[in-house]
């Protein structure tokens, strides 16, 4: 896939939500707007946003300690064959850590991955 589809995997409200499997997403596309995901577990704020090459959002589950939140990065490059995504999050806390790791797995790459016909 090019890096404006996934780039429009994860900032279209009505894409994420179908690709993460869930009712709702609301993902602003302004540096600074809200956004929900996973059917509101998710919530945060974009940080930066660089159209089809970078997403800085933060971002925090719904049972994470109050006022916790962890910065995840997503850099898109164009490949040969399609996109390189480099993802990074930081600030997950550590009793969090192992299923928020296997739930980007599951419920993000490989869905995703599926959708865009990798």
């Amino acid at each position: 896939a090019s890096p404006h589809e996934v780039y429009e995997m994860l900032m279209d409200s009505k894409k994420h939500a179908k690709f993460t499997r869930r009712r709702r997403a609301n993902i602003s596309r302004k540096v600074g707007g809200k956004i929900s995901a996973y059917d509101g577990y998710i919530t945060g704020e974009n940080v930066e946003l660089v159209e089809d090459k970078k997403i800085v959002q933060l971002w925090r589950g719904s049972d994470w300690p109050e006022g916790v939140l962890s910065k995840a990065t997503f850099s898109l490059k164009k490949v040969k064959g399609g996109t390189k995504l480099t993802f990074t999050q930081t600030g997950v806390p550590d009793e969090q850590h192992a299923s928020i790791k296997q739930g980007w797995i599951d419920f993000y790459w490989k869905p995703m991955k599926e959708m865009l016909g990798g």
